[in-house]
């Protein structure tokens, strides 16, 4: 339900604040004065796609007992405000969010009924209307619908797991090949970390052997001057130890140039070289060695889960086959529930179309491939007309009948319905009947409608005037000498006569 509306700068409505009541609330005034700007923004926070004009549009809201989201927090009053400056902004209790997911979050709870709109009687629609009407009396079949739908998700997941199996089944057996081939690959090469590093150097070391070797050669007879310069030392009465670590530590130094010599000599230079290209052709492929192995590594575990493919396969089978069942049987159930339920729609529906003087409907079923819905399809039409061929008001108050006998065994409050003129263009009696099925609908849902009809007016629980003067527009709430003044004029014009006030009077 909605409690209480702010707008800022809404077209010729400077500021509008306004506390809503429980039941039937009423908009009228002349024409152009602004009330469907004024419903606009209302939907227009909802996410209906309608524009948003105003500056600041601010709503409080009763929270649904059972409305939940992940996404966002939902207290039991929510706030939900638009702001429009360079672009339109939407927040749902100070949370930013997108326009889309208001819609999605209020969908289920605010329905909007318009003469220019011809939708809503799609056989999904149709259908939501019969399953609510039997779980409205029945939580039995509800659990029902909750598990249908449950079981059909499952199973179109599973069939979109298999049905990418099957896909990559026939170009499995080259996966595995190629899969193979490079794991073979690496394999065969078998590069250990920091390899590549060492035998650069190795081959650094081999390009330069010879001078290696010709240079120990050279410097051997260093050491045979050794005493002499420990003698030389001594003469001169110095301390030597720096002479003796030096001339040690070259000895081992040679000794370990002499040891990688003959080393050097015995290699297999073309193997070397060979070993050097085998790592760096991996190098160019993967980026490093490190990266080949991690490659190597990524596609063993690949092989291996396309050797699970066919248990994975068998088991989707199998799931699929028994889910099918399940879901077969289910639908089954719903189905005959749903025709069973349409005659006594029907039976409802027939006195409601009677008093808004339209021919009694009709509907049609049909069985049709598994949906979310069911296997069921249903079509209406009044007397011997489509719903194609309706005219808009006719289209509307056929709806509207729907939804009154539709929520008549609801036992809690359901949401916010909003309607545009539903008794434009029609007669006396008509009217009458639109008003009095929406104070029967606003016993289940809070109504917003728009009306220039007095019949409707004299019904409300709110009577909310909208005006306009000197460009400028305002909505007020009506006392009752207010609305005998107003349905007057809706009576007899703008100069109200004694017998419209009389009138206004007996109608209130």
């Amino acid at each position: 339900m909605i409690e209480k509306l702010l707008l800022k700068e809404l077209v010729a409505f400077e500021k509008i604040s306004l506390d809503f009541s429980n039941g039937l609330v009423v908009f009228t005034g002349p024409s152009g004065a602004g009330k469907s700007v004024l419903m606009g923004a209302l939907l227009s926070n909802f996410g209906y796609s309608m524009p948003s004009y105003a500056s600041v549009c601010e709503m409080s809201i009763s929270k649904p007992e059972d409305m939940q989201n992940e996404l966002y927090m939902l207290d039991n009053e929510l706030v939900v405000k638009s702001l429009k400056k360079d672009k339109v902004r939407y927040y749902l209790n100070d949370q930013n969010i997108p326009k889309k997911s208001l819609e999605e979050i209020f969908s289920p709870y605010v329905r909007y009924l318009s003469v220019r709109d011809k939708g809503g009687l799609d056989s999904k629609t149709l259908l939501s209307i019969v399953d609510n009407s039997i779980s409205s009396r029945d939580d039995k079949y509800k659990d029902k619908l909750s598990l249908f739908k449950e079981k059909y998700y499952e199973l179109k997941s599973a069939q979109k797991e298999l049905d990418e199996i099957y896909a990559k089944e026939s170009k499995l057996a080259d996966l595995i090949e190629m899969t193979t081939f490079e794991i073979q690959k690496i394999d065969s090469i078998d590069p250990k970390i920091g390899e590549d590093e060492e035998l650069l150097e190795v081959k650094q070391q081999l390009s330069r052997i010879d001078k290696l070797k010709d240079t120990l050669n050279n410097m051997q007879g260093i050491f045979e001057f050794e005493h002499k310069v420990f003698e030389l030392y001594r003469l001169a009465n110095k301390d030597s130890s720096l002479f003796a670590d030096a001339i040690n530590q070259l000895r081992v130094d040679v000794q370990d140039m002499v040891a990688l010599s003959g080393e050097l000599e015995e290699m297999d230079i073309e193997s070397v070289l060979n070993r050097i290209e085998a790592l760096s052709s991996l190098k160019n492929r993967y980026g490093s060695i490190e990266e080949a192995i991690a490659y190597k590594d990524r596609k063993t575990a690949e092989l291996s889960g396309y050797k699970h493919i066919e248990e994975d396969k068998s088991e989707l089978e199998h799931f699929i086959s028994e889910q099918s069942k399940v879901l077969d049987a289910i639908s089954k159930e719903v189905s005959i529930a749903r025709m069973d339920e349409i005659e006594v729609l029907k039976s409802r529906i027939d006195p409601l179309l009677e008093q808004l003087k339209l021919p009694n409907i009709y509907f049609e079923a049909g069985l049709v491939s598994m949906t979310e819905s069911g296997i069921d399809e249903i079509t209406i039409g009044l007397g011997s007309s489509k719903i194609s061929t309706l005219s808009g008001g006719e289209f509307n108050r056929l709806r509207l009948a729907l939804l009154v006998a539709g929520t008549s065994r609801a036992s809690k409050q359901q949401g916010v319905v909003i309607l545009d003129e539903i008794d434009a263009n029609v007669s006396g009696d008509e009217s009458i009947a639109i008003a009095n099925m929406l104070v029967e609908l606003s016993n289940i849902y809070q109504v917003f409608a728009i009306s220039h009809q007095p019949h409707l007016a004299s019904k409300a629980n709110q009577h909310i005037l909208v005006t306009k003067d000197s460009d400028k527009s305002q909505a007020i709430i009506l006392d009752d000498e207010g609305r005998i003044e107003e349905i007057a004029r809706i009576v007899g014009g703008e100069q109200k006569s004694d017998e419209a006030l009389k009138f206004a009077r007996a109608l209130l």
